[in-house]
């Protein structure tokens, strides 16, 4: 059986996506952002929770505080992507429940009343929204190069509060040169799909 979406698309979304680790200097506007965003809210999460949250680095005074808290390796990507997003979970996202599931308003106390709950749901859903958010990118003709090397305390101190937990720093561009590392192995179907 056939994927319904359209080869090309499979393509660009997944099979000849990778991460970026070199953009050219074309800038990435509010207006292909807003694209992207536009497209992936609509992507699940449980309760329609939505708690990711996204700090755009654009100015070189915000991108030096940002390199500072990158791991050595990813410091030049870093520095010299078109735009950079810390991708971030709102544990205190339950605030916003009344109005997102207006047909179970309920729900932001009866689920979420405690932290550490909310942190729990707030870290898988927005790490869900993570992954719709690198395909929202690639589906806007760009490149991503998500990464988790950094000082997350830092990142958090610097950029979010304590109510807001970095996910991970996202590149955005078109790739430059050299951008891709070799397509590494992936397991296969029968590694990965068991049926009982």
């Amino acid at each position: 059986m056939s994927l319904v979406l359209d080869p090309a698309a499979q393509d660009l979304l997944f099979r000849e996506a990778r991460t970026a680790n070199t953009f050219t200097d074309e800038p990435v506007t509010d207006e292909q952002v807003q694209a992207i965003y536009d497209l992936v809210k609509f992507g699940p999460t449980a309760f329609n929770q939505s708690p990711l949250r996204v700090v755009l680095v654009r100015s070189a005074e915000g991108r030096e505080r940002l390199v500072q808290h990158m791991a050595e390796g990813n410091r030049p990507k870093t520095s010299t992507a078109p735009l950079v997003a810390i991708l971030a979970a709102d544990n205190e996202f339950h605030e916003e429940l009344p109005a997102l599931l207006p047909h179970f308003p309920q729900a932001k106390d009866m689920f979420f009343s405690e932290r550490p709950a909310r942190e729990s749901a707030a870290g898988l859903n927005a790490a869900l929204q993570a992954a719709y958010f690198i395909i929202g990118v690639r589906a806007a003709g760009l490149a991503a190069g998500p990464m988790t090397g950094y000082d997350a305390a830092g990142i958090q101190k610097e950029f979010l509060d304590d109510d807001h937990t970095p996910l991970m720093v996202v590149n955005i561009g078109k790739p430059g040169e050299d951008a891709w590392l070799p397509r590494s192995p992936r397991l296969s179907y029968d590694e990965v799909i068991q049926t009982v």
